[in-house]
């Protein structure tokens, strides 16, 4: 299930990060790897502000959707 449909407020688990190379690293240097611990804060037009290893991130649906929890 992508990262985009996880529910608000609720902590989840990475499994899988998808897409290019180039996305994958770009995605890691923010804290989105296997494993690490995600906690969707809010939410608009499936653009997303997430806290992942104590830090706030924002990410658009793109990027969120191939994030794989």
């Amino acid at each position: 299930m992508p990262l985009v449909m996880a529910p608000m407020g609720e902590t989840v688990n990475i499994k899988k990060v998808t897409g290019k190379d180039e996305i994958r690293t770009h995605l890691a240097n923010l804290g989105f790897v296997e494993g690490a611990e995600v906690v969707v804060i809010s939410e608009l037009d499936g653009n997303m502000i997430c806290n992942v290893k104590g830090a706030r991130v924002a990410l658009s649906k793109g990027m969120a959707s191939r994030i794989m929890i």
